[in-house]
């Protein structure tokens, strides 16, 4: 789907520019998700990368209403012509966006939780997503550029793993709690919320790769093509 909703736009000058501002939109996200993760390891202070991580968040913003608008633009003036791929454009645009705000309220977990993280059943595998969602940036904006289908396949199924292994760092929070402190268990609970969706949104990035409009946020089934309800959050 995504070759063939880059060659029907990649014509219209406008809407040309619009891949490069999604490219933009992924690059200042992981810059944003890299900072954040920094705050939570105390390598930087949070009050050092606070305004320049919440101007990348507007700018990212920005970003995704020039897309909505350019495309709104285009199917105005040439109602009925590449209704799909501008679709498909616009919600991956969205999906952008809204990782952008995961990556704020991983800032604020590292903000506003100046403890310690000290129980290693948790840290160990909170370490570990945070640095296979990071790698899932760069991933997607491949993916993006290249279409490589068989590529995108292979990085759904990886998150589905990560947003399992989120769901049981919750889960195992619920049943343990009276083993760790309210603090620090809300703030492994909320990173593993946060890792969760940023993954869940760079995989409905990814299924733009192979599949139709009507598709689009569904993960695929294991060893197939055919698809399953996704959770992304669409939420505020």
């Amino acid at each position: 789907m995504f070759r063939q909703l880059f060659t029907a736009l990649r014509s219209v000058k406008h809407i040309d520019a619009d891949f490069a501002k999604l490219e933009q939109m992924l690059e200042h996200t992981h810059w944003m998700f890299d900072q954040a993760v920094a705050v939570l390891e105390r390598a930087v202070d949070a009050a050092s990368v606070q305004d320049a991580l919440y101007e990348r968040d507007i700018k990212v913003n920005k970003l995704e209403r020039e897309i909505r608008g350019d495309l709104v633009r285009h199917l105005s003036i040439n109602p009925g012509k590449d209704v799909a791929a501008c679709l498909t454009l616009m919600s991956i645009a969205k999906d952008a966006e809204r990782i952008g705000d995961y990556c704020k309220g991983v800032f604020e977990v590292g903000r506003f939780f100046t403890q310690p993280f000290e129980v290693e059943a948790y840290q160990a595998p909170v370490d570990q997503l945070r640095a296979e969602v990071s790698g899932l940036f760069d991933t997607t904006r491949r993916l993006f550029s290249e279409s490589d289908r068989s590529r995108a396949r292979e990085t759904l199924r990886i998150i589905a793993d990560i947003k399992k292994r989120c769901d049981r760092i919750n889960t195992q929070l619920l049943r343990e709690s009276d083993s760790l402190g309210t603090p620090e268990a809300v703030a492994y609970s909320l990173l593993a919320r946060h890792f969760k969706r940023v993954a869940a949104h760079l995989g409905n990035i990814c299924t733009a790769v192979f599949s139709d409009v009507e598709r689009l946020d569904f993960m695929p089934k294991k060893g197939s093509i055919d698809v399953h309800p996704g959770d992304a959050d669409r939420s505020p």
